[in-house]
């Protein structure tokens, strides 16, 4: 019989036993099949795996001078708590790279997991000597002052359609990335704890021989 889920399912509990496409059907399940962005959002800094809370960001292109630069970027940045992941919304814009090593190095001082771009980044040598995880769109070389800054924070935002807000559980991996709204959080993580014990069943039975039909006919698992 699959284990039944623990009553406190922490954080540090999530990154060692789920990953995102768990996360995926659980919310799937739960009547929530829009939770996942279909672009590739990838690893950058050779971290596959990054957990946390969101804490969003909204950027737009501009054309001109800013007469206040990184003013609400740096707000957003020193205000982060333990665990939060930075979400850049900026629609995949790739006219700047939003994030860097500065950025990186004073998110991680207040806290700050890890960060989530959809949009480019740079520095990347430097985020990866210090481990610390990005995924996004892909790379620029030029600096976001005067072509993109940050219009809001703590407000929600969307990528791909998908609706981040501040708070919300964020998993990303190397299939993707997985936001899970914190009025089912508790039930999406238990129904995921328990499916992949499930799975991890039905594995050893298709590993010691079980047909793959007879296995999905006797789990309900695939």
């Amino acid at each position: 019989m699959p284990e039944a889920a623990p009553e406190n399912i922490t954080l540090e509990m999530i990154r060692e036993h789920l990953y995102a496409a768990v996360l995926c059907d659980a919310l799937d399940a739960l009547g929530l099949p829009n939770q996942s962005p279909r672009i590739p959002i990838v690893p950058q800094t050779g971290i596959p795996r990054l957990v946390g809370r969101c804490r969003t960001t909204l950027w737009a292109d501009m054309a001109h001078v800013d007469p206040t630069p990184y003013e609400l970027e740096l707000q957003a940045v020193d205000s982060c708590q333990p665990d939060d992941v930075l979400i850049a919304a900026a629609g995949g814009s790739m006219r700047s790279g939003i994030w860097g090593e500065l950025l990186s190095t004073a998110a991680r001082n207040s806290g700050c997991v890890g960060a989530i771009v959809d949009g480019a980044v740079r520095d990347v040598d430097k985020m990866r000597e210090m481990q610390f995880p990005v995924f996004a769109l892909g790379r620029c070389i030029y600096d976001s002052q005067n072509r993109q800054r940050v219009i809001d924070v703590d407000v929600p935002v969307e990528i791909d359609g998908v609706r981040f807000r501040t708070g919300d559980l964020v998993f990303a991996d190397e299939d993707g990335i997985v936001v899970v709204p914190q009025e089912v959080e508790q039930q999406a993580v238990r129904d995921a704890w328990t499916k992949v014990h499930a799975e991890n069943i039905t594995r050893d039975a298709i590993r010691d021989g079980m047909k793959a039909t007879a296995a999905w006919e006797k789990y309900g698992i695939l």
